[in-house]
């Protein structure tokens, strides 16, 4: 089997797009796992891999679905649970984001936990009940990333296979 220069591009294009979605956990703008899926469609469509690259896009389809379901459910039942409200989460990602840009990298966990505690600082009154709720929210929103980039992990290892078994 010879690979042609098409080949080689597709698989390239396939895995540059693998691994934005990686880092895409956690660069804010890129969208992980729609990022990881879109490079094995992109190789599934266009690099003649033979019939099994159906096979690897429906599987790496139903771990992006399932990784974006898992995500958001099982991080928010936790936050539910422990009585950290929505509004708190949506301070917290907005004032990650602007540290993003102030202070690259680190500003998002800055900027983020400032965010929460500022939220739940006004809220509940004291910094002793704050700080919980924060710790909380840092957890759902680790939990949430490891299930993220876990999920494009095994998208890009389907994606491997696919590569050496066709």
């Amino acid at each position: 089997m010879s690979v042609t220069d098409t080949q080689a591009a597709v698989s390239v294009v396939a895995g540059l797009a693998i691994l934005a979605g990686l880092a895409g956990v956690v660069v804010p703008g890129l969208p992980a796992l729609p990022l990881c899926w879109g490079g094995v469609l992109v190789w599934a469509l266009f690099g003649h891999a033979g019939p099994g690259r159906w096979a690897v896009l429906a599987a790496a389809t139903v771990v992006a679905v399932g990784g974006t379901v898992v995500k958001y459910l099982w991080p928010g039942r936790n936050l539910k649970r422990t009585g950290v409200p929505t509004s708190s989460l949506l301070a917290g990602g907005l004032l990650g984001l602007v540290g993003f840009f102030v202070i690259p990298v680190v500003g998002l966990i800055i900027g983020f936990v400032a965010g929460v505690w500022g939220t739940e600082r006004l809220r509940l009154g004291s910094n002793q009940l704050a700080w919980p709720a924060t710790m909380q929210a840092l957890k759902a929103a680790g939990l949430s990333m490891l299930v993220e980039f876990l999920a494009g992990l095994v998208i890009a290892a389907l994606w491997v296979a696919g590569l050496l078994l066709a």
